[in-house]
């Protein structure tokens, strides 16, 4: 091993809400915020998501070659049907069926949980 992953970084023109957006999809505190970067993660001493100041920022356009996804997330849900209102009711966008884009466009997948994962949310 030559290194560990620290953060996924996302560039958005909004940070502090992007990560509002993400913590509370993830269940992930918000760990370290300034006026340019946000991170969310377990702990302040855990790896995340940290979000980027960029001002030029240019929406991906989902499925569009010309601006395309970027990258994304899968977020694996215990079930699609209860997931899907409250990823909306969040401020995502219904793009296609299990494919949403944040409040910045950056694309992101719901999928059912696999069977070797523990469940999302425990009784």
């Amino acid at each position: 091993m030559i290194g560990r992953l620290h953060h996924v970084v996302i560039d958005c023109p909004d940070p502090a809400g992007l990560a509002r957006f993400y913590s509370e999809l993830l269940g992930l505190p918000v760990t370290y915020e300034s006026d340019d970067w946000v991170v969310i993660a377990p702990s302040d001493t855990n790896s995340g998501l940290a979000f980027q100041l960029a001002p030029d920022h240019q929406r991906p356009q989902w499925p569009d070659r010309e601006r395309p996804q970027q990258f994304h997330l899968d977020v694996m849900v215990d079930d699609i049907e209860t997931a899907e209102p409250l990823v909306l009711a969040l401020g995502a966008k219904r793009l296609s069926e299990h494919v949403f884009e944040d409040p910045a466009g950056h694309p992101f997948c719901i999928i059912p949980r696999p069977g070797w994962a523990a469940p999302v949310n425990p009784a």
